[in-house]
């Protein structure tokens, strides 16, 4: 057994925000976990091509939109699964960040971070 906090983690800058590792590949739990943080009013077209993804929100508000147009908001109770590699847009609200509990399956490094553009989905 072990325990972690956020405090004991160097966040990643990822491109709209942070993320909080707090659970990697190298801790060999089979999965990652991260506090991931996204910035009042951006929005970050994102795809995982290796992992799975799962987001919580915990605080704060936004959208998921799907490559198609298809909105699903998120506010604090809400969890999204990326349970097909989807492309997406993760959209904060203008007015407040975005706060996520985010799960992935296989886990990441740890190091991974985003390289938002307009010409297409960031991947990792």
């Amino acid at each position: 057994m072990f325990t972690r906090s956020v405090d004991d983690v160097v966040p990643v800058q990822w491109g709209n925000g942070t993320s909080h590792r707090l659970l990697t590949k190298a801790d060999g739990m089979g999965f990652a976990v991260a506090v991931t943080l996204v910035r009042q009013g951006t929005t970050s077209a994102l795809q995982y091509r290796d992992h799975l993804e799962a987001c919580y929100c915990v605080a704060g508000s936004g959208e998921v939109v799907e490559k198609d147009g298809t909105r699903h908001k998120i506010m604090p109770g809400v969890i999204y699964a990326l349970d097909e590699h989807d492309p997406h847009y993760l959209i904060a609200s203008d007015y407040e960040d975005l706060h996520l509990i985010s799960v992935f399956n296989p886990p990441i490094v740890g190091t991974e971070k985003h390289t938002l553009s307009a010409d297409g989905f960031s991947q990792y």
